[in-house]
């Protein structure tokens, strides 16, 4: 598993086809206890709105109920920052699969509330075994 460089990304290029690499991060997130609670396909909706051929890109809208409760607690309005989101797409016509997931404590310092940033840091290591099981399986 190679680490690409986004600034705003948590982001891994895995060997694996992009169904296993869904399947995979579904099963990483479930084990650290997130949930998808929304899913869109990117490119079926590209297709089926605009006519036009894209490659595969999944968005999981993901939350961990207990760390989402907390936040919530802290700060009612976080809700405009939930969920993490992680993608699963293909790099162009590489056939390439990478994974990403929002960096939850960027996501978070705009609140200003450290202890937001604190959950966010929580969070992050939680995304970050999630990318580490990915490709191990």
């Amino acid at each position: 598993m190679s680490q690409t460089a986004v600034r705003y990304a948590l982001a891994r290029e895995v060997g694996l086809t992009f169904e296993e690499a869904d399947r995979r991060v579904r099963e990483a997130l479930q084990s650290e206890g997130f949930g998808v609670l929304t899913e869109i396909d990117v490119q079926a909706t590209l297709k089926k709105k605009l006519q036009v051929e894209f490659p595969p890109y999944r968005i999981l809208g993901a939350c961990n109920p207990p760390l989402a409760r907390q936040a919530l607690e802290t700060e009612a309005d976080i809700g405009l920052l939930l969920p993490c989101n992680v993608v699963v797409r293909v790099l162009g016509d590489t056939g390439r699969v990478v994974v990403e997931a929002l960096d939850p404590v960027l996501q978070l310092e705009v609140s200003g509330n450290e202890e937001l940033v604190r959950l966010g840091q929580e969070a992050r290591a939680r995304l970050v075994r999630v990318l580490e099981r990915v490709e191990s399986g």
